[in-house]
């Protein structure tokens, strides 16, 4: 009896204690205020008027080192790159950094948008590259390299000179250069502007058309079949990020997967070189975040670990310099930023690859 008596004055002391702590801030009952420590570490973005940006500043020369360590893998060398996501520069001209508004964007025939192209203030870009890059490793950067990219940027489209320095003191005047600073408009019925004349706004009136309504195309393309499978399988080729998936090509068009068979037992793995098994190599993949770029068996931005293994069978050393040193050219022009890995890492996934990337 004593320790029931015990247990449930220790549950009702922990209720009495967690009412009054709930119940301490401005919402009885609900919660608690959160810590100015917890909202700074939330409260970072930036808005166009430039409150909440972080005192700093970055070259357009430091920019360029960054960009190539952490960017260049994925945007290209000069921010041209669509292999990987869409380019980010190009399609603007001196006479849209005068004017504001960039004319090719109204060019029916002009082939694509890049970034610099749409974007109408430059604290847009200064706070997602701050909040979401690089895209391996987000929010590592420094408040100095986020400046320093962002003028690294501003220089390839021709904003800023090459021996510019951005800051927290001088960006306004950065905005009053952006080719398509006055692109924005609110003559778009999303929501009540002087357009309107202060009425509602006319996408949400809710006036139903039930009578004479087209029928919804159907947008759907097809592989013949003699080309199905001639470069492999498509749907093991694309990011795991995004919408757009490749089609099975193993398979005829409109056949369903066949039902898997049974897996067999698993045989034990063997151990890789340098100390550490092949699931503690694949684990290091995952931690140092080579997998966002590299697939077990498919291609995503570099090459597989299959093909690697089996382009340098042995050769744990080479590998480990180029994990550590970085590389292009040998599987692509997309080029590998140095990676910021320890030795005994390092070598522990050479040694696996070069033992045939077993799982």
């Amino acid at each position: 009896m004593s320790r029931f008596r015990n247990a449930w004055l220790a549950v009702l002391a922990i209720g009495l204690a967690g009412t009054a702590f709930a119940q301490s801030g401005k919402f009885p009952g609900v919660g608690r205020e959160a810590t100015p420590r917890e909202v700074a570490a939330w409260d970072i973005d930036v808005r166009p008027d430039f409150k909440g940006l972080p005192a700093g500043s970055g070259s357009v020369a430091k920019g360029q080192d960054v960009w190539e360590a952490k960017c260049a893998h994925c945007h290209g060398v000069f921010g041209e790159s669509n292999e990987v996501f869409s380019p980010l520069i190009g399609g603007t001209t001196a006479n849209d950094i005068k004017n504001g508004r960039v004319a090719n964007l109204s060019r029916e025939d002009y082939p694509g948008r890049t970034t610099i192209m749409k974007v109408a203030t430059v604290s847009t870009l200064w706070d997602y590259i701050n909040r979401a890059m690089p895209w391996t490793n987000p929010k590592t950067l420094t408040t100095e390299e986020v400046y320093a990219v962002t003028a690294f940027l501003l220089n390839l489209a021709g904003v800023v000179p090459e021996n510019y320095t951005l800051s927290d003191k001088n960006i306004a005047e950065v905005q009053a250069r952006m080719p398509n600073r006055n692109g924005m408009t609110t003559a778009h019925a999303m929501w009540p502007g002087n357009e309107f004349g202060g009425t509602k706004v006319p996408d949400v009136r809710a006036k139903a058309c039930m009578k004479d309504c087209a029928t919804e195309p159907k947008v759907a393309s097809f592989l013949p079949d003699f080309a199905r499978n001639a470069h492999g399988n498509l749907a093991e080729q694309n990011r795991m990020v995004g919408a757009q998936r490749g089609a099975d090509t193993t398979r005829p068009e409109g056949k369903a997967a066949p039902a898997a068979a049974p897996a067999a037992p698993a045989a034990a793995a063997p151990k890789a070189e340098g100390g550490a098994d092949n699931k503690a190599a694949i684990a290091l993949t995952a931690k140092h975040s080579c997998t966002a770029c590299h697939g077990m068996t498919n291609k995503i931005v570099g090459p597989s670990f299959a093909d690697i293994a089996k382009k340098h069978a042995g050769k744990a050393d080479y590998l480990t310099g180029k994990i550590k040193a970085g590389g292009s050219g040998v599987w692509g022009p997309v080029p590998m930023p140095p990676q910021s890995i320890g030795d005994a890492d390092a070598k522990a996934i050479a040694h696996w690859l070069a033992a045939g990337a077993a799982r």
